[in-house]
């Protein structure tokens, strides 16, 4: 179905001018070096809600998942539970406002900074800088991936193009109007992305006839499943795969457990909720939060899977076959097939949308680790704009040529182990951090390293999506993985997350019995 290459040049420019507008204000509300890292401490609710949710929910979401959804079907719907639950109603009540007390008594101004300050060693505050730069501009790629393959698809450019100036569009923004900015059009987007998905949930239902008789034919397509998935526990795309399968490790450890926790701990999102002036704001903005990641996921994992309802109705074929193998480029294809004109070009916004709230974040977070956080740790040029500016165009250019480098079908698993690093490194440190009074030192640093270095020598060595993609356990002992199933399909973050918990526990057990025995 061909788009009117009018309509949608208008409605893009519209778009672009408004996002460039918002980050004009934000440019011009940015007068000091906490305004740019921080938003001045002083964002609305609805604006840190939109802002978190839209940070949260990317191409990654939208696309990725949306295509593990058409291969592995509504099981990841367990994912939404999980975003909702951890990601928007623990994070906000359990972690976000002490984060916000913490963050506000020790003035710190990135993640990094905060651990640094809340444990008192700069130590803390470059490990966690370097594990931000390892790991980030993975998760990077993987969402401009997203949002070009789409631009590609819809316009008729070539991805390298729609990749290149999708990335320097947000660059823009972010590098001259900071935080401020970054939330005022991750707001906006969050709109955009509100209706567009509501718009694609009622459409797709209509065309798969109606909600019973299309996940009716869903259910019954189970025999249709592939060979290949169904030797590895699918039992169909209405029905969770068989318990301890392969696919059921997979769908539960890596998508539901990798990306349900480790929102937790992500230094982008962390960050959110140091813009808050009280807690009171953090309160009102579960309640946009909530039904906004609701529908984000929810919707996106629900039409994927239907997907295959409807290609197979007009092709015959399941939906992954019909977009030629490359889970990624399912939802392109059914939207540039499926739906009419106008919608094709308001869900290429909202997918644009979703990718830019998403890109500039994780820009602003990964220039400002590099600046902040490494290079002019402790030193007066760590708050300089022009530094920090200048950090971000640096992540910005490497984001880009490692998603140029990276491989099909990539986006959601980028996305969970990225989640799974940031979980298994930072989260039980983050968490004792933020709530005790006299948290330990040396079981932060020992914690934070145990969980990067079992979670990395995992992906690397165990589990058997990366490390055959890596090649390096291959290299090393002659063999794709050193272990054998079930070990090569459960997510790393299952075995170094509570490995890294367990010696943050008995650091700061140990020490308050040396306190107490002090003391006596």
């Amino acid at each position: 179905m061909a788009v009117d290459p009018a309509v949608t040049i208008i409605l893009v420019l519209v778009y672009v001018v408004i996002t460039l507008v918002l980050g004009y204000l934000g440019y011009k509300k940015t007068i000091h070096a906490e305004d740019y890292l921080l938003a001045g401490r002083d964002s609305h609710p609805v604006i840190i809600a939109l802002s978190y949710g839209a940070t949260f929910i990317s191409t990654s979401a939208i696309v990725g998942f949306g295509g593990v959804a058409a291969n592995l079907g509504m099981g990841l719907i367990w994912l939404t539970v999980f975003n909702i639950g951890v990601g928007i109603l623990l994070a906000f009540v359990l972690f976000g406002k002490k984060t916000r007390e913490k963050g506000a008594e020790t003035r710190a101004i990135t993640f990094p900074d905060l651990m640094g300050k809340i444990f008192k060693t700069p130590k803390l505050q470059f490990i966690s800088g370097i594990i931000i730069l390892l790991g980030m501009p993975l998760y990077t790629a993987a969402v401009l991936i997203g949002g070009a393959r789409f631009l590609e698809t819809t316009l008729s450019i070539s991805y390298t193009t729609a990749l290149i100036g999708f990335a320097v569009i947000v660059a823009l923004y972010v590098i001259y109007g900071g935080l401020i900015a970054v939330m005022y059009t991750d707001a906006f987007q969050g709109a955009i992305m509100l209706i567009g998905m509501t718009i694609l949930l009622v459409l797709t239902y209509i065309y798969v006839g109606g909600v019973t008789a299309g996940n009716t034919a869903l259910a019954a397509m189970s025999d249709l499943v592939p060979e290949t998935l169904a030797s590895q526990g699918m039992t169909g795309w209405a029905s969770m795969p068989e318990l301890g399968s392969p696919i059921w490790f997979t769908l539960i450890t890596t998508l539901v457990l990798g990306v349900g926790i480790g929102v937790l701990a992500q230094p982008q999102l962390v960050v959110r909720f140091m813009t808050a002036r009280e807690n009171r704001a953090l309160n009102r903005a579960v309640l946009v939060g909530g039904p906004f990641i609701l529908m984000m996921t929810g919707v996106a994992f629900t039409v994927g899977a239907l997907t295959n309802v409807y290609f197979y109705q007009h092709m015959g074929k399941i939906a992954v076959d019909a977009a030629g193998g490359n889970v990624d480029s399912v939802i392109p294809l059914y939207i540039n097939t499926a739906m009419p004109d106008l919608f094709v070009i308001i869900f290429m916004l909202t997918l644009l949308s979703a990718a830019m709230s998403t890109l500039s974040s994780l820009y602003h977070t990964m220039g400002t680790a590099l600046v902040c956080d490494l290079w002019g740790r402790g030193q007066t040029c760590a708050m300089s704009l022009r530094a920090n500016q200048i950090g971000c165009i640096v992540m910005m250019v490497l984001s880009v040529v490692l998603a140029l480098a990276m491989p099909a079908s990539i986006i959601a698993r980028a996305t969970a182990m990225f989640m799974g690093l940031c979980a298994s490194a930072f989260l039980p440190a983050f968490a004792v951090g933020v709530y005790s009074k006299r948290p330990s030192r040396a079981g932060a640093m020992a914690s934070m390293l145990t969980g990067a270095f079992i979670w990395f020598f995992y992906t690397v060595f165990i589990h058997t999506a990366e490390a055959k993609a890596l090649g390096i356990s291959q290299f090393l002992t002659g063999s794709v993985t050193i272990l054998g199933a079930p070990w090569t399909v459960i997510d790393p973050l299952v075995i170094a997350l509570p490995i890294s918990l367990i010696v943050m526990i008995v650091f700061q057990l140990r020490e308050r019995s040396m306190e107490g025995k002090s003391r006596a």
